[in-house]
């Protein structure tokens, strides 16, 4: 008769044991999900944000070299009147 109580103590303590313990993991796990979306987050933000520079970079190069082929096209037509008048 002695032993039903220990037994009940045992089996009920077991069982807390086992529901902390999945709680626990839970618990973990969702931190985990968080930390990680963070993580994926922050980089996407450092992707977005070098693309952008990048974006301005190009930008800035290409109005360069559309100055660049506007003072060419104004030679090219000083080069061909001058052809023209010497021709």
């Amino acid at each position: 008769m002695t032993d039903r109580p220990s037994h009940f103590l045992l089996v009920t303590i077991l069982v807390l044991v086992t529901v902390l313990l999945i709680s626990a993991m839970r618990h973990f796990s969702s931190a985990r999900r968080v930390r990680a979306q963070i993580a994926d987050d922050t980089a996407y933000r450092d992707l977005v944000e070098r693309m952008l520079k990048t974006q301005e970079e190009l930008a800035a190069s290409l109005a360069s070299v559309r100055g660049s082929v506007t003072q060419i096209e104004g030679r090219l037509a000083g080069v061909e009147k001058i052809l023209k008048d010497v021709g």
